[in-house]
């Protein structure tokens, strides 16, 4: 596997929330031997024994379950010291949910979309006005849910300050997941000057977001910039689908470029169903942006 994403012009590699436990010995094996350097490392990784499917939320550190809880605790640990063990500068991390018993409001938000689908849906005043319903409802649920993600950050910062990992805090596309997009750079204010935090911006999830009228793109990078860390790059098609083959959909790549800087990474996060071609022209693309 290291062997060829090597092939395919790439020096460093994210070692994603899909590598099995049985995966680790040859990637071990990849590193020492010099095949690829691992840059980033996503949370869990590796999967927990007898995992055998991407699980990035298998475990979530919003929930109030003691038990879940406990397991999310561990194998974020054992991720922080694995990224480690690789060299990797980042862990990507996803922060939890809100969880609804009934009437959850996103179910509510994805049908009106469904059945108003049309260009521009985010600026039409009905739409608007069931948004802003949907998310005073989220936010009047989601205290005890924040208030526990951000409890377990705090645990695991000492381990990664000793083993010199970076946890790069991801925006996502669920309406219901956290943080809320407005309220990351208060988050991250939070956090002392030196704690190894930072924010790792997911192309595809902000341009989803736009989409449901949730985030302006560039405004967001804005507000962002200070404490960004890293990229997930991908391209979102006309019907929604993410994970695309950069400059197959409508993400202004040459906007977000104007936000990266020497010391962010720069990761190709692709849909499995990706071509070899896809693959080269998306980093061609993107190594044309970089100059």
């Amino acid at each position: 596997m290291a062997q060829e994403m090597a092939g395919l012009g790439f020096g460093h590699i994210e070692l994603s929330h899909g590598i099995r436990i049985t995966l680790v010995p040859g990637l071990l094996r990849a590193v020492e031997e010099g095949v690829v350097k691992v840059g980033s490392t996503h949370n869990f990784c590796p999967l927990p024994t007898g995992v055998v499917r991407a699980a990035p939320n298998l475990f979530e550190p919003s929930a109030a379950d003691p038990r879940e809880h406990d397991q999310w605790l561990r194998h974020t640990k054992r991720s922080i010291e694995f990224a480690a063990q690789v060299k990797a500068r980042v862990l990507v991390c996803h922060l939890g949910s809100v969880h609804f018993f009934w009437f959850n409001p996103a179910e509510k938000l994805h049908a009106y979309a469904e059945q108003h689908a049309a260009p521009g849906l985010a600026a039409d005043p009905a739409y608007r006005a069931v948004l802003a319903k949907c998310v005073a409802r989220l936010r009047k649920r989601m205290g005890p849910y924040w208030a526990q993600t951000q409890a377990s950050v705090n645990e695991v910062l000492a381990i990664a300050a000793e083993k010199g990992v970076r946890l790069g805090l991801e925006n996502r596309e669920g309406f219901t997941e956290l943080p809320l997009d407005e309220d990351y750079p208060g988050f991250l204010a939070g956090f002392p000057a030196e704690a190894p935090v930072g924010y790792w911006h997911d192309t595809g999830h902000a341009d989803l977001k736009q989409t449901m009228g949730l985030l302006d793109h560039r405004a967001h990078l804005e507000k962002m910039a200070p404490r960004l860390t890293g990229f997930h790059l991908h391209d979102v098609d006309a019907d929604g689908h993410d994970h695309q083959a950069v400059g197959s959909g409508g993400i202004d790549f040459k906007m977000v470029s104007s936000f990266w800087r020497p010391e962010h990474l720069l990761v190709l996060e692709l849909s499995p169903r990706a071509t070899v071609e896809d693959v080269v022209s998306s980093r061609e693309r993107i190594e044309a942006l970089l100059g």
